[in-house]
């Protein structure tokens, strides 16, 4: 399903060329103006990609048909055709690989530099990953979210308000290598509890959070234990998981009545069902709640949402 918003849509890439333009996009961003590290190839195509990027598919919200923000997503399927996660480079998966069903990985979100005071193509993102859920029947999202440089004690603050009010479910949580970090960088850099609980301040922890995480965090987002300094990326990362049920609250209320309407609407019984119903939210149920999430997400804007089934469109393919 492709979603738009008046001259802006959100959906899967379709051909190689936007493809192309995804990379692109990640190039200007990871490389331009984060400093990430790039082969002589890269330079020359002007294009981020890593070898993850032979089986993922692309998310892209397209603004009159240039686009402008994009997840990359890796589900069960493409981890196994690649061998890994791109995400266990950087943690211990093993707990959450366990889960029945599919599972997908969100990674190189990005957005635009002229766009990112327009919150509409973040919601928009969200919405896309919204849909591709249901649809894939995605038991677990997870990925990792980052701040730019090599130093986790400048989000000290930040950091530690997620390892004491926020951690993972010890059954699902994942857990930083802080073996595969770059010669040269100490391992201790990788603790979360940088600052004493009583040294921390919510409302400058919040201040020191990127957009993304705090997104992450109103959508009910779960962190695993450690942060991950990746050097050449230039970048410190921690592990996020959604789960649906600190979703509940927010939106079920507000659009469906009551805290639990949702409660009917689950995955298969076993593991999901004893671990708390871990997934973004519910792969079945009526279009009322699909269109209720999307409201959630879009705010003012749902009113000139426009829901689109491009599942006739065929992708020419990867590369």
């Amino acid at each position: 399903m492709a979603i738009k918003v008046r001259d802006y849509e959100v959906r899967l890439t379709r051909n190689k060329d936007e493809r192309r333009q995804v990379r692109q996009l990640r190039y200007d961003v990871f490389v331009e103006e984060e400093g990430a590290s790039a082969t002589e190839e890269q330079r020359n195509l002007r294009e981020e990609y890593d070898a993850y990027d032979r089986f993922a598919e692309y998310l892209a919200v397209f603004h009159n048909g240039k686009i402008v923000g994009t997840y990359r997503i890796i589900d069960r399927d493409a981890a196994e055709k690649m061998g890994s996660f791109y995400t266990e480079t950087e943690f211990n998966l093993s707990k959450i690989k366990k889960v029945d069903g599919n599972i997908a990985e969100m990674s190189r979100a990005c957005v635009a530099r002229e766009y990112r005071e327009n919150a509409l193509v973040m919601r928009m993102l969200w919405a896309g990953l919204g849909e591709y859920v249901m649809r894939r029947k995605i038991a677990i999202l997870f990925g990792v979210a980052s701040w730019v440089g090599t130093k986790p004690v400048e989000s000290a603050q930040a950091i530690s308000y997620l390892y004491y009010n926020h951690l993972s479910p010890l059954g699902l949580r994942a857990t930083v290598l802080s073996e595969n970090f770059a010669d040269g960088v100490n391992q201790k850099q990788s603790r979360m509890n940088i600052l004493p609980r009583d040294f921390v301040d919510e409302a400058d922890a919040r201040r020191q959070m990127t957009p993304l995480i705090k997104g992450y965090l109103r959508l009910g987002a779960t962190f695993g234990k450690g942060v991950f300094i990746d050097k050449p990326f230039n970048t410190y990362d921690v592990f996020v998981m959604v789960q649906t049920k600190k979703i509940s609250a927010t939106y079920q209320k507000h659009f469906l009545g009551r805290e639990n309407a949702l409660a009917d609407f689950d995955t298969k019984t076993g593991p999901l069902k004893t671990m708390g119903k871990i997934m973004l939210l519910p792969v079945t149920g009526s279009f009322k709640v699909v269109r209720a999430f999307f409201e959630f997400l879009l705010r003012e804007d749902a009113a000139d949402a426009e829901y689109i089934d491009d599942s006739k469109d065929k992708d020419e393919g990867r590369e």
